[in-house]
């Protein structure tokens, strides 16, 4: 029998107001996979609203009744989550699961259905709109509900890819802006709602003796790694027209980049901290398509919806300078792709060597496994600080030794939550710390221009490697700290 959550809620965690929570795309593979079962969790965590109803919307061709939608949501729970769809939490969900058909053409029905879960809640109402949709659907939703009555009291969640390239990019925050207000738009990207994501600032900010050592004169290198072992999984429709520098590198690993490099903010709010970020992103320097490697995982091209001479790439490593007083010169390593021999998502922060070498090491000790501080942001997430120790014995000899903090206790990992589902609760609270920025996407694809413009061919690399050869030679001297 699998678990139910139990365990009591923090006293500091604030519960957002009354909620409707209306999810376009409710039939697609995101809301099964991921919202469903995550806004079930939040429930029985005791986050969600004291009263709230979730309404599910599709265009009239994927329409469904009431009933087949909490049977939908009752699938997507038994086969996405750990935790049991029983018990009394479960049915107070899905009596407030219903659906109704709408279009970017026709809202009028959806308007209708909300107005009449607000009344039966009564009081002040807020409203969330979750845009769970191809690409090509988004201008014509926030066209829909910005221009008419569904506006009123309401925020928007929007999914990446935010664009794929400057010009798309621009047209979207045009179009955004015409209908809401940036403090109402939350662009989701799950790595920033992970613990050990939060934690560098914590480890840098509030610890005197790790702030003083974040420059160039003391870190060689930084590398970002998030490989992951599954293929494109038959979504050849999404894939092949966005590649893993559009899927991965824009929408998450710069953000993770912008954590790591930004200045101290003068608080933790959304405008201070997201203003340190965004000058983060300012400072990168267009990205030099000879230090950028793509690859392309072997039976990629057999899958069904992938061209016989796809230049897609499945994998992509590349070098990211941060040309500030902080950073000029440090490279910044990031590497992604599908088919690869471990899933992993990883920030080492490679600190220079002392000036003499006074100790020989002991048999089968890599030299360069000391002066590193490894952060494993994969739930529930761990912070490892690797550095030379004698060994036992007559001589001096080092060793490698290692501190570990794991994240065992954290807050998500208590509630049963991913970061995608805190995110969730943070849009529903208006808390944007976050989220991503219109003007800070438009930089990264800005600096992304010469890289999409004339990108290096793709090479091949076979299922199960860590990509191809040319990735490891990208980096040299340096070396990968996958594999460990």
């Amino acid at each position: 029998m699998r678990p139910m959550s139990t365990h009591p809620i923090e006293t500091d965690v604030d519960i957002p107001a009354n909620h409707v929570i209306v999810l376009f795309g409710a039939t697609g593979d995101l809301a099964r996979r991921k919202i469903l079962p995550g806004l079930y969790h939040l429930a029985l965590a005791g986050l969600l609203p004291k009263a709230y109803r979730i309404i599910g919307s599709a265009p009239p061709a994927f329409a469904i009744s009431n009933e087949d939608f909490r049977t939908l949501a009752r699938e997507s729970v038994d086969q996405f989550s750990d935790l049991a769809p029983d018990g009394g939490v479960w049915d107070s969900f899905v009596a407030s699961l219903s659906f109704v058909a709408s279009s970017a053409e026709d809202g009028s029905a959806l308007l209708a259905a909300i107005e009449e879960a607000e009344a039966a809640i009564g009081g002040d109402v807020s409203r969330l709109f979750h845009l769970a949709v191809p690409p090509d659907a988004v201008l014509g939703l926030v066209t829909m509900v910005g221009g008419s009555e569904l506006r009123r009291n309401a925020r928007v969640i929007l999914e990446k890819p935010f664009g794929v390239d400057l010009a798309s990019a621009k047209t979207l925050n045009v179009v955004i802006k015409a209908n809401f207000d940036e403090t109402q738009v939350f662009r989701i990207d799950h790595f920033l709602g992970k613990e050990s994501i939060d934690n560098i600032l914590a480890l840098r900010f509030a610890n005197r003796f790790f702030e003083p050592l974040w420059n160039r004169d003391h870190v060689r290198y930084v590398q970002i790694d998030v490989p992951e072992t599954i293929t494109i999984e038959g979504r050849a429709a999404f894939y092949e027209p966005t590649g893993a520098f559009r899927d991965m590198v824009v929408s998450h690993l710069f953000q993770v980049l912008g954590f790591i490099a930004m200045e101290q903010p003068t608080s933790l709010e959304a405008r201070p901290l997201r203003d340190e970020v965004h000058k983060v992103f300012e400072s990168i320097r267009p990205i030099d398509p000879t230090h950028v490697v793509r690859g392309q995982y072997d039976g990629y091209r057999d899958e069904v919806g992938v061209a016989p001479d796809s230049q897609t790439e499945t994998f992509i490593a590349l070098r990211v300078e941060v040309e500030n007083t902080r950073w000029k010169g440090v490279p910044f390593y990031l590497r992604t792709g599908k088919a690869l021999a471990e899933s992993r998502q990883v920030i080492t922060i490679g600190f220079e060597e002392p000036v003499m070498r006074l100790f020989s090491f002991a048999s089968n000790v890599p030299e360069n496994h000391g002066n590193r501080l490894v952060v494993d942001f994969a739930d529930p997430g761990s912070i490892h600080a690797h550095f030379f120790a004698k060994r036992p014995g007559p001589e001096m000899r080092l060793d490698a030794a290692q501190m570990t903090f794991n994240y065992a206790g954290s807050f998500q990992k208590a509630h049963h939550l991913e970061a995608y589902e805190y995110l969730i609760l943070e849009a529903m609270l208006g808390k944007r710390t976050l989220f991503t920025r219109s003007d800070g996407i438009e930089r990264l694809w800005e600096a992304s221009a010469n890289l999409l413009a004339s990108p290096p061919a793709v090479e091949r690399y076979a299922q199960g490697s860590w990509g191809p050869q040319s990735a490891i030679d990208l980096i040299a001297p340096n070396s990968w700290c996958l594999p460990e």
